[in-house]
């Protein structure tokens, strides 16, 4: 298994890292850039294409090298990803409405649910739920699939974030099926890394050039068929078995998913559509405090990492009390980051009026000696 894992990454490496030139040139070409505007944080044009790349090299090394003895669902993964890949590009090239958007998102949600059977059937307890019946566990999976897919296009707002955090998160996932001998999610999950590992040479801090809602949503859409199927297999895997799998797969996506659930609900209280832009994201919360891209990349993906390594010490505590525990964690950092964040903002405020008041009186004083002096001059002339 793992010389079919390391190939196959090398070849998405290496696919991927030749084909970003190629993008960026192209994009150049025909002028197709991300504009930047006041809700931006980068202030030149910059190409935003990157997700064909990462695609070239994501489906290659799966296809090349992937074991087809789950082939009746690995079709629909790919497809998945082909659908995904489509209307992305459009996206990038064209602006989808958000209605036009959200529709692609169902019908990749459909693809996974419907034809992959990516269903959710057990929560482990969470919430004293147990078993879910047909229903509930469709509309939940379609929803899951959907808001991951949305968590990681809108953490995509700066250099080399969403890219960081999807290599932390597909790895990890990639690590438990490899323990347990799963190579099909395995290989997505790597061979997913590897491409984007070649993509952030080209996307840290300063940028060449953005993934784009293309590679955004595959982010999205890669580690919703790999937390998925983690919660529905960690109970009964044969290494690092967890009951409390939701739990587990919560703390890995916590970056991201509460990050976007609470825009959501901030857009929606204030009366505007949930996919309306703004800038309440956790990373303009940090450039509001004067961090730069490569700081706030370093601190979201170090805090991703600390966020598993919590969950994966609090097991005892079980999965209702643990999620419950990542969640206020969560917010008290935020809550504790926009306090630090408007006092800073006060205090160059106060500093600005500050240095305003005294530039104010320096200029009337000059002001005074430069009239007093041409009355002095006048007063002369006279005489």
């Amino acid at each position: 298994m793992i010389e079919n894992l390391l190939t196959g990454g090398l070849l998405a490496f290496f696919i991927t890292f030749y084909a970003i030139p190629k993008v960026i040139k192209i994009s150049v070409q025909t002028k197709l850039f991300d504009v930047p505007n006041d809700r931006k944080v980068h202030k030149e044009p910059i190409p935003s294409l990157g997700g064909v790349g990462i695609f070239a090299g994501f489906i290659a090394g799966l296809l090349f090298f992937g074991q087809f003895e789950l082939f009746h669902l690995y079709q629909f993964y790919i497809l998945a990803f082909v659908v995904v890949f489509f209307f992305g590009i459009k996206d990038d090239v064209m602006i989808l409405s958000p209605h036009k958007k959200f529709f692609g998102q169902v019908l990749v949600s459909a693809i996974l649910v419907f034809k992959a059977n990516l269903l959710l059937t057990n929560m482990h307890g969470f919430l004293g739920i147990h078993s879910l019946n047909g229903p509930i566990s469709y509309i939940l999976s379609m929803f899951t699939v959907i808001v991951i897919m949305n968590a990681y296009n809108l953490i995509d707002g700066i250099d080399g974030l969403a890219a960081t955090i999807s290599i932390i998160t597909s790895s990890v996932f990639a690590w438990f099926f490899y323990m347990n001998g799963e190579e099909t999610y395995a290989m997505m999950g790597f061979v997913f890394a590897a491409s984007l590992c070649a993509f952030l040479i080209f996307n840290y801090a300063p940028a060449k050039i953005f993934m784009g809602d293309t590679g955004s949503m595959l982010c999205g859409v890669v580690n919703a068929i790999l937390v998925i199927h983690f919660i529905e297999t960690a109970a009964s895997s044969k290494v690092f078995s967890v009951t409390a799998s939701p739990a587990i797969g919560f703390g890995i996506l916590i970056m991201p998913l509460l990050d976007t659930l609470r825009v959501f609900a901030i857009r929606i209280l204030h009366g505007r559509s949930p996919f309306f832009p703004d800038r309440n994201h956790l990373h303009h919360i940090l450039l509001d405090r004067g961090l730069g891209h490569k700081a706030i990349t370093w601190v979201m993906g170090s805090s991703a990492i600390v966020f598993i390594g919590l969950t994966y010490f609090a097991l005892p505590l079980g999965v209702t009390s643990i999620i419950l525990c990542q969640i206020g964690l969560f917010f008290l950092g935020v809550f504790f980051l926009q306090m630090t964040s408007r006092e800073s903002r006060k205090n160059i405020k106060s500093v600005n009026n500050e240095e305003y008041t005294f530039g104010r009186k320096v200029k009337h004083v000059v002001t005074l000696i430069t009239n007093k002096d041409r009355a002095t001059i006048e007063r002369n002339e006279k005489d």
